[in-house]
């Protein structure tokens, strides 16, 4: 993007970005309304929110391949080195997945430590056989939409998600209508489907641009990429991620041992939709950050104002949402939750009021540590974060005696707090170290 980085061109760039993680976000309220609309709905969705989870933290080690190719593709040479790097990755998911699902460890996680039923760990182990090729491709389309954003195609990684959506919902609508398998599963294969059809759509769109790299490189073009100064570089992402994605199942153990538990764990994955829908928009203005900021930051007061006023538009769209009818109308109505459960979940649905906003910032922030390599400080923020997580969870749910999907709800915001807050000081200091 050349010349004065302005408020127009940022949303002209990032309007892809936002769509696309908008698209991706009704996969959740789509799934979990079918999930609720079958039979046994209140296990089928507690078994698949626990599974869900569980693919997050498999997915968790490969999440941000696409901050890395966007900040570090930079011509043919370096896209080959993380080509090598992502397809280690993958194999390594892949493989760490399929050992959490022998039958004496995996019993162990869920019927020991987790203390859920037989009958549920029945649907999760299944649901997870089928969530295999779920990190992979999203290991692999991740690391092409990162180069595709690099090279200012932002359209093209919207495009990816369309065929995304509308395989997952073929596949969802198919199996709902014409087969008799439990709901967990449906959510299982409509996501998996889902990802691997768009991995597909990005390998094909990314071919003209990569060819493209390939002839335009040349003897002088060079980089210092190799294995080792990559995994430097990426590592503390990864681990960042794995830490935040690890909160997943360790709230669905802290949620095992709590006051009415299976309710709460039956209205998580609600819950979870619906705050990701205005997450997603924060979450898409990561990699914004990471390319227009510039080589010498001048973009940077350009991007924060432009954060500020997304923050502030998310706030007011979501609390109108939350605190009016509409919460009724998508808890009962779009999510086809009963009204016990639509009742239980509006209260901590509308505590995360605050939750997507603190998103864009700390996406803000958090690009701000990729753009100057403190990679490190990102897993730091998020070991604080989930550690804060853990002890107000342990404390309303062990002293407090508080139901767990409302104590999941103060410890997110409580966590989320501390780590925008631990992340604003790291910021100053590397800003202030560059002028």
């Amino acid at each position: 993007m050349t010349g004065t980085l302005t408020q127009k061109k940022i949303l002209i760039f990032w309007l892809p970005l936002a769509a696309t993680w908008l698209m991706m976000a009704f996969e959740g309220p789509f799934l979990a309304a079918i999930i609720a609309r079958m039979a046994d709905a209140k296990y089928n969705l507690a078994a698949y929110g626990v599974a869900y989870s569980f693919a997050l933290l498999s997915e968790a080690p490969v999440i941000m391949m696409m901050a890395t190719s966007t900040a570090l593709a930079k011509n043919y040479k370096s896209y080959l080195k993380l080509r090598t790097f992502n397809n280690y990755l993958i194999i390594f998911v892949t493989v760490a997945l399929s050992v959490s699902l022998i039958p004496p460890l995996f019993n162990f996680i869920v019927l020991t430590i987790m203390n859920l039923s037989e009958n549920i760990a029945h649907l999760i182990q299944t649901s997870l056989l089928i969530l295999l090729p779920w990190p992979g491709a999203i290991s692999y389309r991740r690391f092409l939409q990162g180069i595709l954003i690099s090279n200012n195609k932002t359209r093209m990684v919207s495009y990816g998600t369309v065929i995304r959506l509308l395989s997952m919902s073929a596949t969802a609508l198919a199996l709902y209508f014409f087969s008799n398998v439990p709901g967990a599963y449906v959510g299982a294969a409509s996501l998996s489907v889902g990802v691997v059809m768009e991995a597909l759509a990005s390998h094909i769109m990314a071919r003209g641009l990569l060819k493209r790299l390939k002839e335009t490189d040349n003897e002088e073009s060079v980089t210092d990429l190799n294995l080792k100064n990559i995994f430097n570089f990426y590592y503390p992402l990864a681990l960042a991620a794995f830490i935040g994605f690890g909160a997943h199942p360790m709230i669905s153990f802290f949620i095992g041992h709590s006051r009415m538990a299976l309710e709460s764990l039956a209205v998580l994955p609600v819950i979870n939709a619906l705050i990701f829908i205005f997450r997603s928009i924060g979450l898409s203005y990561q990699e914004v950050n990471i390319a227009l900021i510039g080589n010498n930051n001048e973009g940077y007061p350009q991007l924060k104002k432009f954060a500020l006023r997304l923050g502030l538009t998310i706030f007011t769209v979501l609390g109108f949402v939350l605190y009016s009818p509409l919460s009724e109308f998508w808890f009962k109505t779009v999510s086809g939750l009963p009204d016990t459960l639509a009742a239980i979940a509006q209260l901590p649905a509308q505590l995360l009021v605050i939750i997507p906003s603190l998103t864009v910032l700390i996406v803000f922030q958090r690009a701000i540590q990729v753009v100057y390599k403190k990679t490190k400080v990102i897993s730091q923020a998020t070991s604080i974060e989930v550690s804060i997580i853990a002890l107000v969870l342990f404390i309303l749910i062990y002293y407090v005696d508080m139901t767990g999907i409302l104590a999941t709800s103060l410890a997110l915001v409580t966590g989320r707090i501390c780590s925008n807050t631990f992340l604003y000081f790291q910021n100053r200091k590397v800003l202030l170290s560059v002028k």
